[in-house]
């Protein structure tokens, strides 16, 4: 063998150990680019998702917190009701309240509230959460007082609305005369009035409670602090809170979309903005998400072929 020859053989064999390397590398760069990049894709979709806070709404009619001490004063029985207590989305109408209490006029029902109307309505609708209550021509009563009534309205309304981007709002409005325990009263705007009655007890009424912070907002009409010794029906002494016309709400968070999400994408004028490729269309032509990256590495092992294919036929000649 001349050295001529042994040159070429040289040569041809490095060519061949050369388009071997560079197919491995090929192959190396295809595999470990296509996890890579479907990793990165998958993070990116995991960053998305449904963050946002719903809201609250809530709105009550009449809501007690009383404790009736029976006369012989070793028992005391709760009477904690409400009527047309309710959390969005509902509303109610029921315009009667009736309670039954163990020792109290042998445990026959009495009225708690009666109204011409009553009404609580609580919405939770894209971003806005509003609370609202109303109330008309109502009574009410508490035990061993079957005849007097504890209190007495002509109209009384409360709303609480929480907006997602702006402050939310309270308030509420009396209408008309108010009359506790048979007597007419006039109510301030702020502080509270007290009613008292001899023999029957007293009362405290806080009109148009109103409370806000950045995201919630809560309304009552009235409230009132009960203290009466009707000393009937086997009733000693009536204490706690009457509350009228109340209503509540929580602003939602992130319901409204960005505005970024409603502009329409740029293109060149007169040309359509062609959508992305999805795994639909992959699905369609048999392939997957993996399919670009194959194909990718199989267009580099084509071409590194290629070179040493032409490389070894240049050492023949």
């Amino acid at each position: 063998m001349n050295s001529h020859t042994s040159s070429s053989h040289t040569f041809s064999n490095a060519v061949r150990a050369h388009g071997r390397r560079l197919s491995v590398v090929a192959v190396a760069t295809a595999l470990a680019a296509g996890p890579a990049a479907l990793a990165g894709a998958g993070a990116a979709q995991a960053t998305g998702g449904d963050s946002h806070k719903g809201g609250r709404a809530d709105a009550v009619v009449l809501r007690t917190g009383l404790n009736v001490a029976l006369l012989n004063k070793t028992v005391n029985v709760p009477l904690k009701v409400a009527l047309n207590e309710v959390r969005a989305p509902a509303s109610a109408e029921k315009t009667a309240l009736t309670a039954r209490l163990d020792g109290v006029d042998g445990g026959r029902p009495f009225s708690v509230l009666r109204a011409d109307v009553a009404t609580a309505k609580a919405t939770v609708r894209g971003g806005t959460a509003r609370g609202y209550s109303n109330i008309a021509r109502a009574k009410v009563h508490v035990p061993g007082l079957p005849l007097l009534s504890l209190v007495e309205v002509e109209q009384v309304t409360s709303k609480a609305v929480c907006t997602e981007g702006e402050r939310p709002v309270a308030e509420s409005n009396l209408l008309g005369a108010v009359t506790v325990l048979g007597k007419k009263v006039t109510l301030t705007a702020k502080g509270t009035t007290e009613v008292a009655v001899p023999g029957v007890g007293e009362v405290t009424l806080a009109l148009s409670k109103t409370q806000t912070t950045s995201r919630t907002a809560a309304a009552s009409a009235l409230e009132l602090t009960v203290s009466v010794n009707p000393l009937k029906l086997n009733v000693a002494e009536v204490t706690g809170t009457v509350t009228l016309a109340g209503a509540g709400c929580e602003t939602p968070v992130g319901v409204t979309p960005p505005k970024e999400a409603e502009e329409k994408p740029q293109g060149e004028p007169g040309k359509p903005v062609q959508p992305p490729k999805t795994e639909a269309n992959l699905a369609e032509t048999g392939g997957n998400s993996t399919t670009p990256y194959v194909a990718g590495g199989a267009v580099v092992l084509l071409v590194a072929g290629g070179g040493a294919v032409t490389l070894a036929r240049r050492s023949r000649d």
